[in-house]
């Protein structure tokens, strides 16, 4: 009933427990809910994360459920304050992507032009693309919307390697997802120190290629990467594409700080486990049973590490670590 304000109903039955009995001790309570005592931890350190368990006025040591008409209202107004959020950005996309289908769309019709060129199949479209970044000048800008697999692939012998080293300007928003492989940051990591500008967004709308902001090149169809790209030279198309690459470069997160310096200290085991938990998805509570510790210690060994490191999320810890080389 309250799942869709972070409440399940493990958590409820805690919840409940310490609103009719304030007094209770975790043992207490994992009796009357018939869990066991870390379980009831966890559960605790769930509604505090709420802000429906927080510490008494009168005695900072101690903590009160929070009354359920002030408590659940407020969650109720932070989920309706993260959702309107998410909605304005996912119309924002919307708006961006139905300009670009519109010029698309028009665009389509006048192939004979000379202003639009369609490539059918990928082995078609790739060698094209090579053949036109080969032929870049200035600037080569990306949205990558890849699978892992897509970018791991590139990472021995990739032809954004010689751009770089001849001058080109590459600019790439990849998504936040790649943070999951450590071959992708690598090859990421690879291509930042050739002077790569690299971003990560959570959404991308599509893969799109700009050259010398000349040319705008884009899949034939979204949903299927092997039908092919078509390559627009209009103005007017160009533009729109620009537009919507600096907007998803403006709300991208820089990947890698050019002031990062290696840290040398040591990783300590519980450290090193840690990390490499979290790379995989584990989440605090994951790790804090995997490893037999308390999910408070997981938690403070997780901060460390991002106070370390400088990272401000989950996303840039993960960044920061395989820069280093320790996932």
């Amino acid at each position: 009933m309250l799942e869709p304000l972070g409440v399940d109903e493990a958590t409820f039955a805690v919840y409940h427990v310490l609103l009719s009995h304030p007094d209770s001790t975790p043992e207490r309570i994992a009796a009357l809910v018939n869990r066991s005592v870390p379980e009831v931890h966890e559960l605790m350190d769930n509604l505090r994360k709420l802000e429906l368990l927080v510490p008494t006025w009168t005695n900072p040591e101690a903590e009160h459920a929070v009354h359920p008409r002030v408590g659940l209202s407020s969650l109720a107004e932070r989920r309706r304050a993260q959702l309107n959020h998410l909605l304005g950005e996912l119309k924002e996309a919307e708006a961006s992507a139905e300009v670009i289908a519109e010029q698309y769309n028009e665009l389509l019709t006048a192939r004979s032009s000379g202003d639009v060129e369609v490539l059918k199949g990928r082995a078609n479209a790739s060698r094209r693309i090579e053949e036109l970044a080969l032929k870049a000048r200035e600037s080569f800008w990306v949205l990558a919307p890849a699978h892992v697999e897509d970018v791991i692939q590139l990472t021995d012998n990739s032809p954004d390697f010689a751009l770089l080293e001849r001058g080109i300007k590459i600019k790439t928003v990849y998504l936040q997802s790649m943070a999951a492989s450590r071959q992708a940051l690598e090859y990421a990591a690879k291509m930042h120190r050739l002077g790569c500008e690299i971003r990560a967004t959570p959404t991308l709308p599509m893969r799109l290629l700009i050259v010398d902001r000349e040319l705008a090149i884009m899949p034939m169809d979204p949903e299927n990467p092997s039908a092919g790209a078509v390559i627009h030279r209009t103005p007017a198309v160009v533009a729109v594409a620009t537009a919507l690459f600096d907007a998803y470069w403006a709300r991208g997160t820089e990947m890698f700080d050019p002031d990062d310096r290696e840290d040398d200290t040591p990783l300590t085991p519980h450290e090193a486990e840690v990390l490499r938990l979290l790379a995989g998805g584990a989440k605090d509570e994951q790790v804090a049973r995997l490893l037999g510790i308390s999910l408070r210690t997981a938690r403070r060994i997780t901060a460390n590490l991002s106070d370390r490191l400088d990272a401000a999320s989950r996303f840039e810890l993960g960044v920061a670590a395989a820069k280093r080389g320790w996932v």
